[in-house]
């Protein structure tokens, strides 16, 4: 029996192994961009790699209960929701282009236009009115726009394809 478990517990262990492997650079790059932090040098986005740490940290946890759930969906759902928790820490102002705008504009923008996360998942996921979201993102993007000319730290807070 306790061979069974230890197989069992080297499976799953390996299962994450391979799901982090594989998803790892992109959502730290999605807790990067919430936090607005650089990404280079190496070590730079201490924040998010906490963030994200914390979101496989509670993935793992549940692995064995995501019955069909895609893993990818659900440690970016705990992320979006651990920053929300603490968005009231990443208020001032930081570097970059995303750095400008508020925690929930980041969040919105990084989800909708980042992730490609639906309207409609993006607010049953924050619990806002897809109105809201709508808004929250046209406000973003609007900010962005108008944040003028990129500078060399800025760049590096944007993922490819995001552009101000």
């Amino acid at each position: 029996m306790r061979e069974r478990q230890t197989h069992r517990d080297r499976l799953r262990a390996q299962e994450f192994e391979a799901f982090v492997a594989g998803a790892g650079g992109r959502l730290l790059h999605t807790a990067t961009l919430l936090t607005a932090e650089p990404a280079a040098p190496a070590g730079a986005n201490a924040r998010a790699q906490r963030l994200l740490c914390a979101a496989l940290a509670r993935t793992y946890a549940e692995w064995d209960r995501l019955r069909g759930e895609d893993p990818y969906d659900r440690t970016r759902q705990e992320l979006a929701v651990r920053f929300a928790r603490e968005a009231w820490r990443h208020r001032h102002p930081l570097g970059g282009v995303l750095g400008r705008l508020a925690p929930l504009e980041r969040l919105v923008l990084v989800l909708r236009l980042y992730e490609e996360v639906g309207e409609d998942q993006t607010a049953a996921l924050l619990g806002l009115p897809a109105d809201r979201i709508r808004a929250v993102c046209d406000r973003s993007i609007a900010a962005m726009r108008s944040a003028g000319p990129r500078h060399p730290a800025a760049g590096s807070a944007l993922a490819p394809g995001m552009t101000p």
